[in-house]
């Protein structure tokens, strides 16, 4: 998520409240965080976000001697932590937003991008007053983690609070499927849901002791009955694959895995790992160049969608895709963090492309190459 920095007066716990760069009746500010570049806090707001430092009123609640305020535009929805940290937590511009649930996780994956947390403090109250500041005409929303199951019941108030604020978004529910193994667990969320919702769930290959030794917990047959428990009830489920040395050689036999077990899928992603987090720590035991486990790629993602079965790729770059491949691919990266290198900037496909994290700027595919004429979408 974008970040910015300052110094605090008066905030000495997590506020979360929305960006207004102007001036609002006296009445509509209490949840309202005002930027600006005066010197002067306005009364009245939750809050006030300045680039200019030495403020004279300390009796408000402000961040000042933050820089790049522009970057943080009216409707987008912040929390602004004690120690001057100030974090966009929805961004009015894009359709990537989510909600983050929790920093728990009882997975421990060796190419997780965000490592888990063992402690944190609870999550809900603030959660629940972003949800309420959420613009309405919000088409989707995604709730993440670590492990959003791991909050146990107030996952389920999470869900009602969000079909109370946006009845009429959609939700991606990014889940490692353990909990729902518990059968009344996965009952109890099947009866909350009110609106359209898919569970993304990862499997990392066909073979018990590959996939546990990826998640680093013995956690397959938990996964797959979650899987199993969710699909009585009729959620929509989706299956993830980051896909890296450990794995790559058996694309094609997880693919044959997946129709064979989950014909009822809705959609199954492959999925160009980030090199951050656990990934980095862990990259010679991790990466591998895309272009090498084309083939593969190529083999499971035909295999799936010659049987009707709905597969993207998502994270990769157009000129590293084979033709054939060049239209499962999706513009997938979230908005702040995805780049383009220098070797992008005169592609004719750029715009199509699904670019770079920002992590990825020095480790890439060598076969990144930029495009000179217009390529066909399903060439």
């Amino acid at each position: 998520m974008k970040q910015l920095k300052g110094k605090t007066q008066n905030i000495d716990t997590g506020i979360v409240g929305k960006i207004t760069t102007k001036h609002q009746y006296l009445s509509s500010r209490k949840n309202l965080i005002y930027v600006t570049n005066d010197k002067y806090p306005s009364k009245g707001y939750l809050a006030t976000i300045t680039s200019s430092s030495n403020l004279t009123n300390k009796a408000l609640q402000y961040v000042e001697g933050v820089k790049n305020i522009s970057e943080l535009r009216d409707n987008d929805i912040v929390i602004i932590e004690p120690n001057g940290n100030i974090s966009e937590l929805f961004d009015s511009t894009s359709i990537h937003n989510s909600i983050f649930i929790t920093e728990r996780c009882n997975s421990n994956c060796i190419m997780c991008p965000q490592p888990p947390e063992k402690e944190e403090e609870d999550k809900l109250n603030l959660n629940l007053k972003y949800i309420s500041l959420i613009e309405k005409k919000t088409k989707s929303i995604s709730i993440t983690g670590g492990e959003p199951t791991l909050i146990g019941d107030k996952l389920f108030v999470i869900l009602n609070a969000i079909n109370s604020r946006i009845p009429n978004a959609s939700i991606n529910i990014l889940s490692n499927g353990i909990n729902f193994a518990n059968y009344e667990y996965a009952k109890k969320f099947a009866q909350v849901i009110k609106q359209e919702i898919i569970v993304d769930i990862p499997i990392f290959s066909d073979i018990d002791t590959i996939h546990n030794s990826i998640v680093r917990v013995n956690s397959f047959y938990k996964t797959i009955k979650g899987i199993y428990n969710l699909a009585t009830f009729n959620i929509k489920i989706g299956i993830r694959i980051v896909i890296h040395k450990m794995n790559y050689d058996r694309l094609p036999e997880l693919s044959e895995f997946i129709y064979s077990n989950f014909p009822f899928v809705y959609h199954v992603a492959f999925i160009q790992m980030e090199p951050v987090g656990f990934a980095k720590d862990n990259l010679d035991s991790l990466w591998i160049d895309p272009l090498d486990y084309n083939n593969e790629l190529k083999k499971a993602v035909q295999n799936l969608h010659n049987r009707d079965i709905y597969v993207s790729v998502f994270n990769a770059q157009l000129c590293v895709l084979p033709n054939e491949l060049k239209r499962f691919s999706v513009q997938s990266i979230s908005d702040w963090k995805d780049i383009y290198i220098d070797e992008c900037d005169n592609c004719t496909q750029k715009k199509q492309c699904g670019g770079f994290f920002s992590s990825s700027k020095e480790i890439h595919s060598r076969g990144i190459s930029a495009f000179k004429e217009i390529q066909a979408k399903d060439a």
